[in-house]
């Protein structure tokens, strides 16, 4: 069968006014919304902030250790020269040292070696001041 060329553009174009009528009178679709949700950010600078702390704690934890490294070699330096001082008798005597600052606890059998003690603690290399807390006990 023989399509008659007119009958070939009427069904084109009643095709094409199907189609081009099929959409009249629907609305299209509404477009979706999209809200924007807040998510919670924590601050980059806290990240940061923690670790600055935690660092200088550990710079201050290091510096006490030191410190109190420092505090008992001087004790032991100054215990070793009352110890080489053979006047006094430096096992009643023990040592404190505190940034420099060395206290002499103990017992000494004369106030001449009392002082003669704190003299020799001042002696030594590092100590900035000697408070003498000997008492005075005959025969000790």
């Amino acid at each position: 069968m023989k399509l008659d060329p007119r009958n070939s553009a009427c069904i084109l174009a009643a095709t094409v006014l199907a189609i081009a009528f099929s959409g009249c009178g629907q609305e299209p679709p509404p477009k979706p919304v999209v809200k924007s949700v807040p998510v919670p950010v924590a601050p980059v600078n806290q990240d940061a902030e923690k670790a600055e702390a935690a660092k200088a704690e550990a710079a201050k934890q290091a510096a006490a250790a030191a410190r109190a490294a420092a505090d008992k070699e001087l004790a032991g330096r100054v215990k070793a020269a009352l110890v080489a001082e053979r006047t006094l008798n430096a096992h009643g005597i023990d040592v404190v040292a505190s940034n420099g600052a060395v206290t002499l606890f103990g017992t000494a059998e004369t106030s001449i070696k009392r002082d003669m003690a704190a003299k020799v603690a001042a002696s030594v290399a590092g100590v900035k001041s000697v408070e003498n807390k000997l008492a005075v006990v005959a025969g000790s």
